[in-house]
């Protein structure tokens, strides 16, 4: 006991040296795994000692936590609801463009931070050695708390809290970095099929393969960079599997262009943000001149909600044409009841959050400029 109790104060300590001084009274980067989490945890045969590995997905919004079992193989511990990320489905290219990140990362202890002014986070890592191998430029991505986004995902003061203590007690048991694998929707074969014109879908079709080793797996794929590609590997008969889901998937997904499914793009004035906290927003608050407007009783339980008139209308789907061009007489708002059910921005003195960009466009002026119109 006495072991453990040393580790985690070794651990504590070396995250506040490189985050910053760590002069600081606050103790929340200490606080106990909810009673909760932990009993979900014993009722899937998981200890707070296991491994983590976490996924995200912009389109619906959602954040899992995965925990590794005696047997070696990941098991979902829990999904939580994001509760704001900025800009579009893609990859983030360069700084301030307001793009949460896509891709594979690694996480360790020294990217944890105790002291941030969005109550907990942790950085992602990007750019990593795909995003230089592409150029692309960036700081200080990360996974906060609070309810503002500015290239970040901000998942509220108790998700990260939690998700905090998860991967602080797995790196005092022995975890040098987890996994963190970011999407731009579940790689399902109906997602591929309706972005299949999308300028991003090769790079979404490189994500899936490592998204497929895990799902085959319930591994944690083994990530490189060749020809400015990722490349996974591993036992090569998972390896074999990966293939025959991928088959599988591809001819699912030409069976659905068969059937009609339109191409699509999804267009986003600045982000989402999972159904339930939009409820909540709309509920307390109701609409002022279009906008979402935050209420101080939803200020106190979400903190700072960047953009809230950004939120009010939801992602406008354009159908597009064999071109890839969005077809003239369609264009219609996807309502936020159709994701999977289940204030000015606030950013960090200390450069924990990468600065905002706001060039005031409307919705169409942005979907005009994402099609080079």
């Amino acid at each position: 006991m006495m072991k453990r109790i040393a580790m985690v104060a070794g651990l504590v300590l070396a995250l506040a040296a490189c985050q910053g001084d760590g002069s600081t009274s606050s103790t929340k980067h200490l606080a106990p795994i909810p009673s909760a989490t932990m009993a979900l945890m014993a009722s899937k045969g998981m200890s707070q000692n296991d491994p983590i590995l976490m996924r995200s997905f912009k389109k619906e919004s959602e954040i899992e936590v995965w925990k590794r079992g005696r047997d070696g193989k990941y098991a979902l511990l829990k999904t939580y609801p994001m509760c704001r990320w900025s800009g579009q489905l893609g990859p983030k290219i360069r700084e301030g463009d307001r793009q949460a990140p896509e891709g594979f990362y690694t996480v360790t202890p020294g990217q944890m931070n105790p002291n941030s002014s969005l109550y907990l986070s942790f950085n992602l890592g990007y750019p990593n050695e795909y995003d230089r191998a592409h150029g692309r430029t960036g700081s200080h991505l990360m996974v906060h708390g609070s309810c503002s986004s500015s290239g970040c995902f901000a998942m509220t003061d108790e998700a990260i809290s939690e998700v905090y203590a998860l991967a602080r007690e797995s790196f005092a048991s022995g975890q040098r970095g987890f996994q963190f694998q970011s999407y731009p929707f579940r790689m399902t074969a109906e997602n591929l099929a309706k972005h299949r014109l999308d300028p991003n879908i090769a790079f979404w079709k490189n994500l899936k393969e490592g998204s497929d080793y895990f799902e085959v797996a319930r591994e944690e794929p083994k990530v490189s960079v060749a020809n400015r590609q990722y490349a996974f590997s591993g036992d090569a008969s998972v390896l074999a599997a990966v293939a025959q889901k991928r088959q599988r998937d591809e001819q699912a997904i030409a069976e659905l262009v068969a059937k009609g499914v339109q191409p699509i793009r999804l267009v986003y004035d600045d982000g989402g943000q999972h159904q339930t906290f939009r409820q909540a927003l709309s509920g307390e608050a109701g609409r002022e001149g279009g906008s979402l407007a935050v209420s101080a009783s939803a200020r106190n339980r979400l903190g700072d909600v960047s953009r809230p008139e950004a939120l009010a209308a939801g992602p406008q789907e354009i159908v597009l044409a064999a071109n890839g061009k969005p077809k003239q007489e369609t264009s219609s708002t996807l309502a936020y009841a159709s994701q999977k059910p289940m204030g000015p921005s606030r950013s960090e003195p200390t450069g924990q959050s990468e600065t905002a960009e706001n060039d005031g466009r409307s919705v169409f002026q942005r979907v005009r400029g994402l099609f080079g119109g």
